[in-house]
């Protein structure tokens, strides 16, 4: 069973930058996409980006200035960046992996991590 472990969350101030990390362990093999997805109170689950074992990267419009995923493919972690933090970036950020497919704002992987929280304010 393929685990997924989310750190890095926590406080940030408004214009702040944070890094989230997420590595994952129990795999029979190589874990071929990774991303990212949040969670806002009173909001639908929101996709964010993804990134596969080839490199290859995609992002939602609303978060593809600010934010940038990569990847450490041979520990299976994968990273977001997130700059110039605004309060409306509060949310529970999820790890979100697949070991086949391609991970979409249409397709989530099958895996998820627990989450973390972030939260912006002054």
């Amino acid at each position: 069973q393929v685990q997924l472990v989310e750190s890095g969350g926590g406080w940030v101030q408004p214009g702040g930058s944070l890094t989230l990390s997420c590595t994952a362990s129990g795999s029979k093999r190589s874990i071929y996409a990774m991303g990212w997805y949040r969670h806002a109170p009173g909001n639908q689950r929101e996709w964010l980006c993804s990134i596969n074992s080839a490199g290859k990267t995609r992002y939602a419009d609303s978060v593809k200035v600010r934010f940038t995923i990569n990847r450490d493919s041979a520990e299976n972690t994968v990273y977001l960046q997130i700059n110039s933090l605004e309060p409306e970036d509060t949310a529970v950020y999820y790890c979100n992996a697949d070991d086949i497919f391609d991970i979409t704002i249409e397709t989530p992987g099958d895996y998820w991590g627990q989450g973390t929280q972030v939260t912006v304010s002054s």
